[in-house]
């Protein structure tokens, strides 16, 4: 179970190791300094093209596309940067207006203007690809334009989270010129008008970046070029941190290498431990015989231990979640607690039995192999052990390489399944719609007409956004009494680096997305 003392102890000491390392990320360096940064990660891109992508793919985007509205470090609410000014110019979020920079260019030199804006958000709708981010777009009616410099965008219902819809890197601008209306492109090129402009692109190994002459917004890059190196696993980019072949890590490091950074093992190098709004969660299919039974999701959602997961698999390095809305965000609950309190074998074998189930229930859980951590099967065995231990389930474990797990859970073929999720932007509403109705990103149909027919609608009205918090609250309820998802962690965002660069604290925006230039290279301690 949670132990709720020990969690106190080790959020004191992260916080002290924070600090120390902290240190050492805030002093000013020369950007044209030493060559480029090397920066590695595990989270490949799918695809070079934003119309294609709903993933983290978008980590690369951010750096070499620009969408009208974005996050300057310190921003909660999106801000513009391929635009001058966006506003909603009602009082009921159904029209938005943006204005271009003057004088806009892509990296090639090609003209941005609005005519590019409205090609890049019209083929996301027109391809609507598998797995791609159509579904962000589900309030926009059409986007018209006056002159090279005005987008405006008439929605078909009020939509207050609309800005940060524009500001997701799903809605990187791209050149007409190179990007068909109808299809995704397929090659390696990127004409973008981010701040850096890619030089090169090796499918799971390297993006070479290099800083973009043409680049107007509000980013102020501290070097001239990144270079990002895609690694399969922690291990491997550790090794080279230690090695020197990188300077930075972003994304995927497992608890080991984490606790390791923490306990100062490694020498030469400082590791920022950020909040995080990455959670991780079950998805149980209604097609499934014994899934779709509301007394087996219960009861499974009563034994789940997620301070033992937190503890025993990933060293303390997340956070129990006890709802689909992770903490830190405006109209968090903790539902899963109040309604469940903590794992007991006989309140779950009541369910069942009051739902007249009296044999051990099979299922099959399916994960992915190489998406989400080194540690997500040892958490599914974690998960095994404790529904086993019971005496009230026998679960089998399978597994498949994210490309073509993806395409399992889109046809429905898991009875269960782990997802994990990485929000599009910081609001409560993207930790829910996504995942409800018949049609939603999960692939596995979850009407909550409720959720769908009358709180979301109605919180998506209220420009306020901590006038949500009873709709929010609600659908989250909504959520504990379907069980149909069962959060399990929070996660935290850890960024370790050489002990040379700077910049690192300011590197995540408020989706933890990295903005890589900030990242430079100190002159002197």
């Amino acid at each position: 179970m949670f132990n709720r003392n020990r969690f106190l102890r080790r959020v004191a000491a992260i916080a002290s190791i924070s600090l120390v390392a902290g240190c050492g990320l805030l002093s000013d360096g020369d950007p044209d300094s030493q060559g480029p940064i090397v920066v590695g990660t595990t989270s490949a891109p799918s695809t070079l093209d934003p119309a294609g992508a709903w993933d983290g793919s978008w980590e690369l985007y951010r750096n070499i596309f620009q969408t009208l509205l974005a996050y300057p470090n310190g921003a909660t609410t999106p801000q513009p940067d391929a635009a001058e000014s966006c506003a909603f110019t009602d009082a009921g979020s159904r029209t938005y207006r943006c204005k271009l920079r003057a004088g806009m260019k892509f990296s090639d030199g090609d003209p941005l203007t609005a005519k590019a804006v409205r090609h890049s958000i019209d083929r996301i709708r027109t391809i609507n690809a598998s797995g791609g981010p159509a579904g962000l777009l589900g309030s926009l009616d059409r986007v018209e334009t006056s002159g090279d410099r005005e987008i405006v965008f008439h929605l078909n219902k009020s939509d207050a989270t609309f800005p940060f819809v524009l500001a997701t890197p799903a809605m990187s601008i791209v050149d007409p010129d190179d990007y068909p209306a109808a299809s995704l492109r397929k090659d390696t090129s990127v004409h973008g008008s981010g701040p850096y402009k890619l030089g090169s692109y090796t499918e799971n190994d390297k993006a070479v970046l290099v800083r973009n002459g043409n680049y107007r917004g509000f980013a102020e890059p501290q070097n001239k070029a990144v270079t990002i190196r895609y690694f399969q696993d922690s291990a491997a980019m550790v090794k080279a941190l230690r090695n020197k072949q990188i300077d930075v890590t972003y994304r995927g490091l497992a608890a080991d290498d984490i606790l390791a950074l923490q306990q100062h093992t490694t020498g030469n190098l400082q590791l920022v431990d950020g909040a995080g709004t990455d959670i991780s969660y079950l998805v149980f299919n209604p097609k499934d015989p014994w899934a779709k039974q509301p007394a087996v999701r219960r009861a499974i959602a009563q034994i789940v231990d997620r301070g033992a997961i937190a503890h025993k698999v990933y060293k303390d390095t997340v956070d129990p979640l006890y709802s689909m809305v992770p903490k830190g965000l405006t109209g968090h609950a903790t539902g899963f607690f109040d309604d469940y309190g903590d794992p007991s074998v006989p309140k779950a074998r009541k369910i069942l039995s009051d739902a007249g189930i009296t044999q051990r229930v099979p299922l099959v859980f399916w994960y992915t192999t190489d998406r989400y951590g080194s540690e997500t099967g040892r958490m599914f065995q974690e998960l095994k052990r404790q529904l086993e231990d019971s005496g009230l389930f026998r679960i089998t474990l399978r597994s498949r390489p994210w490309k073509s797990y993806v395409v399992g859970y889109q046809n429905g073929e898991y009875p269960v399944f782990g997802r994990g999720w990485f929000p599009d932007f910081p609001d409560a509403d993207n930790f829910i719609a996504p995942f409800v109705g018949e049609h939603n990103a999960l692939g596995t149909p979850y009407p909550a007409k409720e959720i769908t027919g009358r709180l979301l609608p109605h919180a998506r009205a209220e420009s306020d956004r901590a006038q949500t918090v009873k709709d929010v609250e609600r659908a989250q309820q909504i959520m504990v009494d379907d069980a149909q998802l069962v959060p399990l962690w929070q996660g935290r965002q850890f960024v370790a680096a050489s002990d040379d660069i700077s910049g690192g604290e300011q590197a995540l925006d408020p989706s933890t997305i990295m903005m890589m230039w900030t990242l430079h290279r100190k002159t002197s301690w």
